[in-house]
């Protein structure tokens, strides 16, 4: 699947992500802007994890592999959000975050946030896939992606 989203989940004035100063995130990060989701895969043991690090979290190879995976998987855990968390949510009401378990990857799991009605009814197991949500004019620059997701079979208009 290689859905975007024209329309912003989120309110402007969020600081923009942007990869370490070591670059270590920086295949992820790229890999949104072009439409690919990639999660890192030692080569040495097979092991996929996420959020990446220089070394294998099982066999401690160095530098495991970026690969693409389809951005799909289940619901293992989700929270509505109340509070602001920046001053750019402040009045942005509820919203959905979920952990999203990617059974093609390992099973890893990324948080991201759940597109749609932030009062509609979320249950643990639920399919969802990924939504790319591109921001090519960011101010400040550089220009993201970040990927939302969705229940699988919505469709993006759902993201508004």
């Amino acid at each position: 699947m290689n859905d975007t989203t024209t329309t912003h989940y989120l309110p402007p004035g969020l600081p923009v992500p942007v990869p370490e100063p070591d670059g270590l995130s920086a295949p992820y990060w790229s890999g949104l802007r072009e439409g690919r989701l990639r999660v890192q895969h030692c080569a040495a043991c097979g092991t996929w994890q996420f959020g990446p690090e220089w070394l294998c979290h099982r066999c401690h190879a160095f530098d495991p592999a970026w690969e693409e995976v389809a951005p799909r998987g289940r619901i293992f855990s989700w929270e509505r959000v109340w509070h602001p968390a920046h001053a750019a949510l402040k009045g942005h009401g509820a919203y959905l975050v979920v952990l999203v378990e990617l059974p093609e990857a390992g099973h890893v799991r990324m948080v991201g946030n759940l597109l749609g009605d932030p009062m509609q009814t979320v249950d643990i197991g639920t399919e969802v896939e990924g939504v790319y949500e591109h921001h090519p004019l960011a101010q400040p620059q550089p220009a993201f992606s970040l990927l939302q997701w969705r229940l699988k079979g919505a469709s993006c208009e759902s993201a508004s």
